[in-house]
């Protein structure tokens, strides 16, 4: 059985691009999980699900972040493990959020993840720079 795309090719696309970018300049790993709706309601507590089960808080600097998106509730998390939170706290994830909640307003759903992705790269490589014996630990596709 085939299943519908969530987004289109050049949406994901685009975002995987934006990983694979952002991944280039830090140790780090990004995840992007894109639902219909998010089963609990509670988009971060199915963010923190999603985390755990993608094995992200296995990386070896526990430095990995998932951007959350449930499109047809609208919801979105965006968590990062206790490697990264440890240097950007709260405040951060909040600007990273409102960053993406503006994109996802004048731009739509792909543009809003980009902006999120990018944002988070920017303080990964600051705090978790791509060292040279890296190694890419997480797949950069967009997981359904």
């Amino acid at each position: 059985m085939l299943r519908r795309r969530l987004l289109t090719r050049d949406q994901e696309r685009a975002i995987v691009e934006a990983i694979g970018r952002a991944e280039r300049k830090t140790s780090a790993e990004i995840r992007v999980v894109v639902e219909r709706r998010c089963p609990n309601g509670d988009p971060y507590a199915r963010a923190v699900q999603r985390f755990e089960e993608l094995g992200m808080t296995r990386t070896k600097q526990r430095n990995g972040v998932l951007i959350y998106v449930a499109l047809r509730d609208r919801k979105f998390a965006i968590i990062g493990d206790e490697g990264i939170h440890r240097h950007v706290g709260d405040e951060f994830w909040r600007e990273v959020s409102e960053a993406m909640r503006r994109a996802f307003r004048e731009e739509g759903v792909a543009a809003g993840i980009v902006a999120g992705v990018e944002r988070a790269g920017e303080a990964l490589a600051r705090h978790f720079p791509v060292a040279e014996d890296d190694v890419n630990e997480l797949p950069d596709d967009v997981v359904y």
